[in-house]
């Protein structure tokens, strides 16, 4: 048993020292903004307006659930973090604990997961700068944008982490703003608007029921996926142990505060049916609002807002994904070549192998400039959603296997294990499984399960070239 245990160990310590080539100079404050970078986007800019769509005034109450599944995931990645610092991350820990197949499939799917969110990303960069010049190519927009940000990623981390700083502090700072403006003009600051009528006036709080505040779910969650970068940049942060955990309880408070506040303005200040009137995504509902009331200025500073915020969180992902890409190269999954760095620590090979994402969004935006954007966020959910469930998975065997060994006290514990974990997959398999009845959904499960098949097969073959390799 000690032999075995002590195995375990040796693999672990491998596993974890193989990416220890990163550079780890990344701050608690910039942690914690690189992860409203990432999260704090297209979600909530443009997304919020599918997800109104479908529960009303009662999408309130569905982003009030997407918190708590973010706070029992933050929870238990935390712990992980902690113990194992890696930008692996999620990839490293299912590895470590669950099985290398569970460790090769999840990698590669957040991986795809972050190529796709990009394309989304730059699809809606493009929607936001054509309500400006609607006559420029969506081409334009994507390579000029896609190569300032892949130019941004090539320099040191530490660089990067205070661009992303700054960059993020404007939408941080925006979202503030427009919770207190919106806040006064619902208490009548204007002398026009005034009450909260707008809650109940069209059909009701709930106009859907029920059924729509939990199927607005599958568009509320996408908002709150990224918190988990944290975890991936423990792999370059200063003392993990210490700012780890302080940034991701910083980020999810941040998000649950703005995504709630920003929706309570959205939906009190402007009729909720008013909102995306035709069906389609041609503005942000942010945009919208100012546009309703009618500050015209205001619709522009909005707009830049929005367009900033799409980058920051493209930006974010782009970090995201060549980190995922690198950790799967050093772990043998990937061509050696890709867990390489340049002279300031970046995972430059893999970050330009990863880039594919962008070259799918400048296709589908110039053949199908409607539907693009709703397309690439059925995929990219799946992704986001599966790697979630298996965190979930993986902590509640990290638990078992850290308490057996005697490990060190952990700052910080998941309180109510197992139960909290199990309630975490639960819920995100049945947000999975509501996808398939949700309206433009359906590509989740369609493209998301002949993926895993794709994947597992790929991991037999490349389990086989590397034993005849061994051998």
């Amino acid at each position: 048993m000690a032999t075995k245990a002590q195995s375990h160990e040796e693999a672990v310590a491998r596993i974890v020292a193989n990416e220890g080539v990163l550079m780890r100079q990344l701050t608690r404050r910039q942690l914690a903004m690189i992860a409203l970078g990432s999260s704090i986007g297209t979600g909530l800019f443009l997304g919020s307006g599918l997800s109104v769509r479908v529960a009303g005034p009662g999408v309130i109450i569905t982003y009030l659930i997407g918190a708590i599944i973010s706070l029992l995931l933050m929870g238990v990645l935390a712990e992980m973090a902690v113990a194992h610092p890696t930008a692996g991350a999620l990839g490293v820990y299912a590895e470590i604990y669950l099985s290398s197949w569970a460790g090769f499939v999840v990698r590669y799917t957040y991986w795809a997961a972050q190529v796709i969110a990009i394309g989304g990303q730059m699809v809606a960069v493009t929607i936001y700068c054509k309500w400006w010049l609607p006559d420029l190519p969506a081409w334009v927009w994507i390579v000029g944008f896609s190569a300032a940000l892949v130019y941004i990623n090539a320099r040191n981390v530490g660089s990067f982490g205070s661009f992303e700083y700054w960059f993020a502090m404007i939408k941080v700072v925006t979202i503030a703003l427009f919770i207190i403006f919106g806040a006064a003009v619902m208490m009548g600051i204007d002398g026009q608007s005034g009450g909260w009528q707008n809650f109940t006036a069209h059909n009701g709080f709930l106009p859907h029921g029920w059924l729509g505040v939990w199927q607005a779910l599958v568009f509320v969650i996408f908002s709150y996926i990224g918190v988990e970068v944290t975890a991936v940049t423990a792999g370059e942060a200063t003392d993990p142990r210490r700012t780890v955990p302080r940034a991701m309880a910083s980020a999810v408070a941040r998000l649950i505060l703005f995504y709630v506040g920003s929706t309570i303005v959205l939906v009190g200040i402007v009729p909720w049916n008013q909102l995306l009137p035709g069906g389609g995504i041609e503005a942000s509902p942010f945009v919208q609002v100012f546009e309703l009331i009618g500050l015209p200025a205001a619709t522009h500073l909005m707009n830049f807002v929005v367009l900033t915020a799409a980058l920051s969180s493209a930006n974010a992902n782009l970090y995201l994904m060549a980190r995922m890409l690198f950790s799967l190269s050093r772990g043998g999954y990937a061509p050696a070549a890709l867990g390489e760095v340049n002279r300031h620590g970046a995972p430059v090979k893999a970050l330009l192998a990863s880039t594919g994402g962008i070259a799918i969004a400048v296709w589908l935006a110039e053949q199908y400039p409607d539907s693009a954007y709703v397309y690439l966020f059925g995929v990219a959910l799946f992704g986001g959603l599966f790697a979630w469930l298996l965190v979930f998975i993986t902590h509640l065997r990290f638990r078992r296997v850290w308490q057996r060994k005697g490990g060190d006290a952990l700052p910080v514990r998941m309180p109510f294990y197992p139960y909290s974990s199990i309630l975490g997959a639960g819920l995100l398999v049945a947000i999975l499984a509501t996808t398939w009845w949700v309206e433009g959904m359906r590509p989740t499960l369609v493209a998301g399960v002949p993926w895993l098949v794709l994947l597992s097969l790929g991991y037999v073959v490349w389990q086989q070239r590397r034993l005849a390799r061994a051998q």
